[in-house]
């Protein structure tokens, strides 16, 4: 049930980021000041980090800090889905490295 609540955050961190980049389309700082995406991205930055500490009540900070980078094919997803990016084949593999090195750390 935890590692759900791992992917859970994770998700919740990529798509705080996805807000703040619509946030970054303004023009100027007075108007991304205003911009309601800042502010629901940065709620949902301490959503997830509420949801970390409370993870780290019950995993060791050596397992949960590395499989936070889940967070990294969530960003992908929601990059192609929301904004329309390119995914390319050097992206896949690079996240690919990032969670396949997550996994080794996570399981020692």
């Amino acid at each position: 049930m935890i590692y759900l609540i791992i992917v859970l955050m994770s998700f919740v961190a990529a798509a705080a980021s996805l807000f703040f980049k619509k946030a970054s389309g303004s023009d100027g700082l007075v108007k991304m000041i205003t911009n309601k995406n800042l502010y629901i991205g940065g709620f949902l930055y301490v959503f997830a980090a509420l949801i970390n500490i409370y993870i780290l009540r019950y995993l060791d900070y050596s397992v949960v800090m590395p499989m936070g980078s889940i967070t990294y094919i969530w960003t992908m997803a929601l990059s192609f889905l929301v904004l329309g990016e390119t995914i390319t084949k050097k992206k896949i593999f690079g996240v690919a490295c990032i969670i396949l090195g997550a996994v080794c750390v996570a399981m020692a």
